[in-house]
């Protein structure tokens, strides 16, 4: 008898995703991921929960209508990590006239079933104050519904959701090969140590690493269906006093979002690269933060430059290869392949997708499998992530009484804490009654608070911490940063003599 019902290959939204929803059904479940989870393509999105009003004009209807459905329901799943946005679109003369914007958004606002978010309206952009970071020459724009979403946190909480329902969750673990017969034999290297697992099926959700894995480590026939496509970000100074975002047209008909991020900062992204090469240490080149410097400036009365730029990272999307001639054209829609042959185990392998339809790439990655396995019926859509157990709009509620919880904390401290943990804070920070209690202090971060990730959360180092996580890299001295990464490696080393010892014991 094999080890696991299911074994899948990638720790990143599909991955823990489907990890999610198949060890809610009672499976037996192993999600083995070679670096941290959400280290590569998922925390390296633009942070949205949105329909993708530009897919539209390539005729994705059924796309943007599922992913305008599920825009809602995972804000009602995960109101802590996810909330409403509304992100301003100035009307200027351009590749789509203000008749042909406003007509997509009359679509965008009817196709996905909207009860909870507002619909579009126009906004005048002379006295509003979303008006005031603009240039003068935009005069009037429309301002319609998407949401924000922790990108990481969304693939942690999956992960951390699967782990509670039984599935085995290995990080810094990599899977050097595997023998197909009637089960799947994984070898696993977990960081010099070779372990073996085996499965009756095999999940491949590797993320940009999906072509590689199945060619170099399945051996499977053929090539992959995969294509590359690199979108990069960068981070600036806040560039203006209110909590929406904008969405650009470019001359050369891409759009470039700028959102409030982080409390003090401005995200803006992201560009459409084919990408060929190697998928580790990613980063924008040079001529993609100059093309997403002066894009925003298009628009930004005050210009922006690669001097203003604080932070960058970027990430490489797998779509599946649909042969469009542009990289921003290839859908974005996931694709499922199941090889199944007579006496052999089967693999599915995971194409494409967006973080906003993750959810049902997962329901029907597992439905796919469900001929192989009784399980139990789909149960995703109605059941919140953990943190997540309260009324999309109560959150100002759960900071409030966070604060009467705990006084010693700042407004602002409580605030990231409740977005970031919801419902289970009292997990990170206990009967604590002083900041003391916490134990010594990163500039924002505690003690308590990186206790809590490494022993639930699988963070091992202070990366995982400040740019998964949480975004507190961005506000970490380099001696904050130093003191955060010893602290985590005495802890280390305490909770692996501690699992020594107790091995030891007779």
């Amino acid at each position: 008898m094999a080890d696991f019902d299911l074994a899948i290959i990638g720790g990143g939204i599909n991955g823990t995703g489907i990890a999610r929803d198949a060890a809610g059904r009672g499976l037996r479940v192993l999600l083995v991921e070679q670096n941290d989870l959400a280290a590569g393509t998922s925390s390296a999105s633009t942070k949205l929960i949105h329909g993708g009003l530009r897919y539209l004009e390539h005729g994705a209807v059924r796309l943007v209508r599922e992913a305008l459905a599920e825009r809602e329901r995972l804000l009602r799943l995960a109101p802590h990590i996810i909330r409403p946005l509304r992100i301003v679109l100035p009307a200027y003369p351009g590749p789509r006239s203000a008749w042909l914007v406003r007509l997509g958004l009359f679509l965008y606002d009817r196709l996905g079933g909207r009860e909870i978010l507002p619909p579009t309206r126009t906004v005048d952009l002379t006295h509003n104050t979303v008006g005031a970071a603009l240039k003068r020459r935009f005069r009037y724009g429309f301002e319609y519904s998407d949401c924000w979403v922790d990108d990481a946190r969304l693939v942690v909480l999956n992960a951390l959701d699967a782990a509670e329902r039984g599935a085995v969750i290995r990080t810094r673990t990599k899977v050097t090969r595997a023998e197909r017969e009637g089960e799947w034999r994984l070898i696993l290297n977990e960081q010099g140590r070779r372990d073996v697992a085996t499965a009756r099926v095999l999940v491949n959700a590797a993320g940009p690493w999906v072509g590689i894995v199945a060619e170099t480590i399945l051996r499977l026939p053929g090539r992959p269906p995969v294509r590359l496509v690199k979108g990069s970000h960068i981070v600036v100074r806040k560039l203006f006093d209110h909590d929406r975002g904008y969405i650009f047209q470019n001359a050369d008909k891409r759009v470039v979002f700028a959102l409030p991020f982080a409390g003090d900062f401005t995200l803006i992204g992201t560009t459409d690269q084919e990408f060929s090469g190697e998928l580790d240490g990613m980063a924008p080149s040079a001529q993609e933060v100059i093309y997403l410097c002066q894009a925003a400036s298009e628009y930004f009365r005050e210009p922006i430059g690669p001097e203003h730029v604080v932070w960058t990272f970027a990430g490489v999307r797998s779509l599946h290869d649909d042969g469009a001639g542009k990289p921003e054209d290839v859908t974005r829609d996931y694709h499922l392949t199941l090889d199944e042959k007579f006496r052999q185990a089967p693999v599915l392998t995971v194409y494409g997708g967006k973080i906003t339809t993750y959810r049902r790439l997962a329901e029907a990655a597992v439905g796919r499998l469900a001929h192989f396995f009784q399980g139990r019926p789909p149960w995703t859509a109605e059941v919140p992530l953990p943190g997540g157990e309260f009324p999309w709009d109560a959150l100002e509620t759960l900071v409030t009484e966070a604060r009467q919880a705990w006084p010693f904390l700042s407004e602002d401290e409580t605030r990231r804490l409740v977005r970031a943990y919801g419902t289970r804070l009292n997990r990170v920070l206990g009967e604590a009654t002083s900041r003391d209690a916490l134990g010594p202090s990163f500039g924002d971060l505690t003690a308590a608070e990186v206790r809590y990730l490494m022993a639930h959360e699988w963070a091992r180092t202070a990366d995982d911490v400040l740019w998964r996580r949480t975004k507190l890299g961005l506000r970490l001295t380099a001696n904050e940063k130093a003191a955060l990464t010893a602290f985590m490696e005495s802890a280390a080393a305490q909770a692996s003599a501690t699992a020594s010892t107790s091995i030891l014991k007779p």
